[in-house]
């Protein structure tokens, strides 16, 4: 009879060890199907993953550091404009009026090509 009783618990034994083995098996199955879908719906949703919004982040920060080095450099060349007494009017005389040597240079290149 010791026989029978070992040969029953062993059986058990052997019973809740493919139970747990197929209990195991089932949530992983669960899991997959899981992630699966909930990656799917993302997609779906079109939401932005985190390794481009770390890159954009990047981004707008170096903008922003040379939008600011821009600005500190408008402001200097707009005091520098201010001190030389000038103004706009000032600055662009040099360049463009009715004497202005590029528009002679340009009248002597023509006669030297014809």
């Amino acid at each position: 009879m010791t026989q029978t009783n070992n040969r029953f618990f062993d059986e058990v034994a052997r019973l809740m060890n493919d139970a747990a083995g197929v209990a195991t098996g089932v949530r992983r199955e669960f899991d997959t199907v899981v992630k699966t879908q909930a990656e799917r719906i993302l997609r779906d949703l079109d939401v932005v993953q985190r390794e481009e919004f770390e890159a954009v982040k990047e981004m707008a920060r170096i903008a922003r550091e040379e939008n600011e080095v821009l600005k500190a450099r408008v402001a200097a060349l707009e005091a520098k404009l201010g001190a030389g007494g000038g103004g706009v009017g000032a600055a662009a005389g040099p360049s463009g009026g009715a004497g202005a040597p590029a528009s002679g240079s340009a009248a002597g290149n023509e006669g030297a090509r014809g």
